[in-house]
């Protein structure tokens, strides 16, 4: 790997070791969705929230203090392609955009998305590349040739309570908070 540091959302977020999370995914109210991510050591990291049933899904992660860190929004709702764009704290503006998240193939044989840094969307090769199988909600996160994130979804009778727990494991020198945003619109470009 040329740069091996993989920072997204900000270099704050990247630790030279592997770094395990837990994420927890708790459906609070019909209309409301929460992620929150903590280290092995059940530490508090970030926070991912919005609405479940609006027509524009629309997610911000804060840091433990409350300070939002990105916002992902879903840019077409009706596309094929479920695209979402994340940009740096609560912005929508063009100078903090941070990447282009999209499904990989509208045919859904495997729910996999191509992430694209800045503005080089389509004018270069995927940066990187979120592959899972249909079934599951479990998925790696791969550069080049090379993973740089696995996600587990742990299943239990929580999950059918609207309650989902996930084991990430960020290899070194990655953002982890790009790694969670990757884990939320996975989730959500899950369902229909």
């Amino acid at each position: 790997m040329e740069d091996q540091m993989v920072k997204v959302v900000g270099e704050r977020f990247c630790v030279p070791y592997t770094m395990e999370l837990v994420v927890k995914r708790k459906l609070q109210s019909f209309s409301k969705t929460l992620y929150e991510a903590f280290d092995a050591t059940g530490n508090f990291l970030l926070q991912v929230d919005g609405g479940v049933w609006k027509f524009q899904k629309k997610r911000v992660m804060k840091d433990p203090a409350g300070l939002p860190v990105a916002t992902l929004r879903e840019k077409q709702a009706l596309s094929w392609k479920h695209q979402w764009m994340i940009h740096q704290g609560e912005s929508s503006e063009r100078n903090h955009f941070l990447c282009t998240v999209q499904k990989s193939n509208a045919l859904r044989i495997k729910n996999n998305l191509d992430v694209f840094l800045g503005n080089r969307y389509k004018d270069h090769g995927r940066d990187f590349h979120v592959t899972g199988s249909f079934s599951s909600l479990s998925f790696k996160v791969i550069r080049a040739n090379t993973v740089i994130a696995e996600v587990r979804h742990n299943f239990t009778w929580g999950s059918c309570k609207g309650k989902e727990s996930f084991k990430v494991k960020v290899y070194p020198e990655v953002d982890y908070a790009f790694i969670v945003a990757l884990l939320v619109i996975m989730n959500e470009s899950d369902g229909p």
